[in-house]
């Protein structure tokens, strides 16, 4: 049985290498030529032809397609619909920023966290995807934009740290010198809360944002949204952000959906506020993108104001993330459910 090459770092690589006499510049060659998106080994002309023979018949080079494509007309951002080998697909999210390109990539097809509130969950999970499928739409929205990324939001389809092993080898490969070499700074890893998971990521002191989302400011209404505080609630949680600060020296970032009626109230701010008091975090409001046929809606611009004055009166740090891509489908899990759902319109380029 063949292996996926691309999902190998590069310590993985030499090693096995190795087995076959390689040196470790031989490693490093592939590693390079693979991050540069290849599709085929005959691709990479300065490994000799025995190499490469010896190469397809151990190993296959992952791939993606892209099967659907839309940029926004109001500020360049662009949506990729990609699909996978098995027939699954995936999305990925381009923006442009004063500060550079940032991606937001998937990390899994489907999503089994079932938050009320996002359309990923509506087909629920199929698998994880491999450390390779998450790199590979790094490497293809940026060979496709002529663009070089230097942000990494991992916050499209599926929990991180769901797939937690080929997440972690992603940010090896990601981080790698010889490859993206994209630092941990550069890179954001979103999580709805799975706490095991949170202890573990601590211990290896990574220098990326942890950015959790959070969404409500008690268990009760938390549970409702989001189905995952029934197993770590919301005391387990935040002992485990904090756990996480003393690891990595590094401010979290609670991510905070603005559903009106829902979480907006004045009293939601309060609790909010002594939720998080003395803790060394940001609060990031976002503008609830609406699913169609969804009852949730955004809440208003002065429920938002009034809910921002109340955090920051109790010193709070609070930004509201800026809504990109409103005229496509940016928000997560809508360009492929729309697709599943007999789309035919949706073709590559659109």
């Amino acid at each position: 049985m063949l292996t996926p090459i691309n999902s190998l770092t590069r310590a993985e690589l030499t090693k096995q290498l190795s087995l076959l006499g390689c040196p470790k510049y031989k490693a490093e060659q592939v590693f390079r030529w693979l991050n540069r998106g290849v599709s085929d080994f005959e691709q990479m002309t300065d490994i000799s032809k025995d190499l490469r023979k010896k190469l397809s018949e151990r190993y296959y080079i992952e791939k993606i397609e892209i099967l659907a494509k839309q940029s926004s007309h109001e500020d360049g951002t662009v949506k990729y619909l990609f699909g996978l080998h098995d027939g699954n697909s995936i999305e990925t999210v381009l923006m442009k920023y004063h500060h550079g390109y940032s991606i937001c990539i998937s990390t899994q097809a489907g999503c089994k966290m079932g938050c009320i509130f996002c359309a990923s969950y509506e087909r629920g999970a199929t698998r994880n995807l491999t450390a390779g499928e998450i790199l590979l739409q790094v490497i293809r929205a940026s060979l496709d934009s002529d663009i070089k990324i230097s942000n990494i939001v991992l916050m499209g389809t599926g929990e991180p740290l769901d797939n937690y092993d080929n997440v972690m080898d992603f940010l090896d490969m990601v981080g790698d010198e010889k490859g993206l070499n994209i630092g941990m700074r550069h890179i954001s890893l979103s999580t709805c809360g799975l706490v095991p998971k949170i202890y573990e990521l601590a211990k290896l002191k990574k220098q990326l944002t942890l950015s959790i989302s959070l969404h409500a400011p008690n268990n009760e209404l938390r549970s409702k949204l989001m189905p995952v505080n029934k197993a770590y609630n919301l005391e387990s949680l935040i002992k485990a952000c904090h756990d996480y600060f003393e690891h990595t020296g590094r401010r979290i970032s609670f991510e905070y959906a603005m559903i009106s009626g829902v979480n907006d109230t004045k009293e939601c701010a309060f609790e909010l506020s002594a939720l998080l008091k003395g803790f060394n975090c940001h609060v990031n409001l976002i503008p609830l993108n609406h699913v169609d046929g969804s009852p949730l809606k955004p809440s208003t611009k002065q429920d938002m104001a009034a809910f921002i004055r109340i955090l920051e009166n109790n010193h709070i740090t609070t930004t509201v993330r800026r809504r990109l891509g409103s005229d496509i489908d940016a928000s997560c899990g809508q360009l492929r459910r729309r697709l599943n759902n007999g789309g035919k319109e949706w073709k590559h380029g659109q």
